[in-house]
């Protein structure tokens, strides 16, 4: 099928393409009144920290590398795919991602807060999304319900060592950033958030501790 633009897009074809560039598809928001055809949501799954280091974006040490990856791979996707691109970055007004993910029947809120999705748990990272206008077949049924309620632990709500996620109260970002400015935050920086690691559907994200690391740093600069 090479790189010609689809006459019908196929729900197979879609991910085929967004697993070849490193992408996952990651739930799909049916069509609405106001959308002609459904929204393929994309994210950072096992392929993904390998395509990016080895990206131009990956290699430039300019700001902001995963944003423009993401900006170049998925507005590649919509042109050949006859969709339109979207990002939850580069706001505002920022797209309604939270409430796709949530309408794609694949992700929850989890006990912490933060959204849990069915196969990459914590490890959330949606990159964008492709708008089709029209109908798209062999869409796979969702998942029907959270992957959360089936854990009887619930570790996530005691991984944090300054209980800066919890079930009782919002995220607590200033003891967030402070915990990781000390030698004890090492662990987090390195290898991930202690929470989101806790999960044990996010060992399906495939997650490497550099891919962790490099977003770690993004959000806590040294």
């Amino acid at each position: 099928m090479g790189n010609a633009a689809l006459s019908r897009p196929v729900f197979q074809d879609v991910r085929f393409r967004a697993e070849a560039a490193g992408l996952i598809v990651m739930g799909t928001v049916p069509a609405g009144a106001d959308m002609p055809g459904p929204i393929v949501l994309l994210g950072a799954g096992p392929g993904f920290w390998q395509a990016f280091r080895t990206s131009p974006e990956g290699a430039d040490n300019a700001p902001d590398p995963v944003d423009r990856w993401s900006v170049r791979v998925i507005s590649a996707l919509a042109r050949d795919l006859k969709a339109d691109p979207h990002f939850p970055f580069g706001g505002p007004p920022y797209e309604p991602f939270i409430a796709w993910a949530k309408a794609s029947g694949r992700a929850w809120s989890s006990p912490t807060g933060m959204l849990v999705h069915d196969t990459v748990g914590l490890m959330i990272s949606y990159r964008g999304a492709l708008a089709f206008g029209g109908p798209l077949s062999g869409v796979p049924q969702a998942c029907a319900a959270s992957p959360c309620i089936a854990c009887d632990r619930q570790p996530c709500l005691t991984a944090c060592p300054v209980d800066a996620l919890g079930a009782d109260h919002a995220y607590d970002v200033p003891a967030c950033h402070a915990f990781l400015a000390t030698p004890e935050g090492t662990d987090c920086m390195t290898r991930g958030c202690a929470v989101r690691r806790a999960c044990p559907v996010s060992r399906g994200a495939g997650r490497s501790p550099a891919q962790s690391a490099h977003h770690m740093k993004a959000f806590h600069p040294s």
